[in-house]
């Protein structure tokens, strides 16, 4: 696949693979994407996860024919984009490795690869290929500390690292980007918020028309809407107005009423209102949806002087990764001692801007009129 005349797509699907970096689901795959770089001097972005090795070399193959890659740029150490290293130097151990100082270092740890022709690049630097000007942009902790970037100045196009990725093998057609984006965002860099800001900040003075990311589409159409939604993402903005609810139910009761607020909210005129099981869902999915809408509410069962253990998880993950800038609404269930609301906001002591609710519904082993009266007022005071 051609990305300009002289960028060519090498990269590989991965349609083994059910469990991405061992948590999250990947029903349609993943892809782990490459590019060759054709000019008077040939580079290679990035290799593959090691399974595909074989493959990714014959795409390469394919594109340069008898010719030789001169440099193998790693802008990222993980094994899913380095574990073809070795086999690459096997293949053609003329050619020189170019990346950060800790990308060789981690390299050397994860694969016992250290290779004796290499070029170490920090942010700034540049590497011409004849008509093609790389300049390597330094992006630490988006989301390992070793990433670098890499801008080709005469055919505009961004190499991302894992910047601007999603979920998905390309072979499977998917119409909402965004969808697939967002779970992986918030579930790789969504904590790095910080770090994808000062990135952001760095491209701009770029004139960037292309981007090629390492897992997902390149994206060449609309840049502004990619480039606004990271924006939006890893400043903790509101991405979408609605309400997320996020529960668990032993027998049912708390279910009840969720689904009576859902019910509530929606005739009170709220744009949306997505609700997850956490005993059932893709729980990535539902940190997802917490972090897409301002508005969060949690219901839960008291259990063994704690809450529910899905829901102690669901929150833990939230906190993990930075979760801020948000109104959350509490519901608690206790036959005798409902102890759930207090210790689900102790659990955001650490968040930055959390405004909980003026209304906490409080359910003694089922709905009454009181608790009936309380899911109204909350669902008032959401809105």
């Amino acid at each position: 696949m051609k990305i300009t005349d002289t960028i060519h797509y090498v990269g590989v699907n991965d349609h083994k693979l059910d469990l991405f970096e061992g948590q999250y689901e990947v029903e349609n795959g993943m892809a782990y994407n490459s590019y060759v770089i054709l000019d008077e001097k040939i580079a290679v972005m990035d290799s593959v996860e090691g399974g595909f090795g074989e493959e990714w070399l014959g795409n390469i193959k394919a594109v340069i024919g008898d010719r030789t890659p001169d440099y193998l740029i790693v802008q990222h150490a993980e094994p899913d984009h380095s574990s073809s290293i070795k086999a690459f130097l096997e293949c053609w151990p003329e050619a020189e490795v170019v990346s950060s100082a800790q990308a060789f270092n981690m390299i050397k740890q994860l694969f016992d690869v250290n290779p004796v022709n290499r070029k170490l690049v920090k942010d700034g630097d540049t590497l011409s290929l004849g008509e093609h000007e790389l300049t390597f942009v330094g992006a630490p902790m988006v989301h390992w500390p070793e990433v670098i970037m890499t801008y080709d100045a005469k055919d505009r196009v961004l190499f991302s690292a894992d910047a601007f990725g999603k979920f998905g093998a390309l072979d499977v057609e998917e119409d909402d980007w965004a969808c697939e984006a967002r779970r992986y965002y918030f579930g790789i860099v969504g904590r790095f918020g910080v770090q994808v800001q000062t990135v952001l900040k760095k491209l701009a003075k770029f004139d960037v028309q292309t981007i090629c990311p390492l897992h997902g589409p390149v994206l060449n159409e609309n840049l502004g809407y990619y480039l606004d939604l990271y924006n939006t993402w890893s400043s903790y903005g509101v991405e979408s107005e609605g309400v997320a609810i996020c529960y668990t139910s032993v027998y049912g009761n708390t279910e009840k009423a969720v689904r009576l607020l859902e019910e509530e909210l929606l005739k009170q005129g709220c744009p949306k209102v997505a609700v997850s099981d956490l005993a059932r869902c893709d729980m990535a999915e539902a940190v997802e949806d917490a972090f897409r809408y301002g508005k969060l509410v949690l219901a839960t069962t008291t259990y063994d002087g704690d809450i529910f253990p899905y829901m102690k998880e669901f929150i833990n993950k939230l906190t993990q990764h930075n979760y801020q800038n948000r109104t959350i609404g509490l519901i608690e269930n206790g036959t005798w001692g409902p102890l759930a609301a207090k210790i689900m906001k102790g659990m955001f002591e650490k968040s930055k801007n959390i405004t909980f609710t003026e209304t906490t519904v409080t359910i003694r082993s089922a709905l009454n009129d009181a608790s009936t009266a309380q899911l109204e007022a909350l669902a008032k005071e959401l809105l």
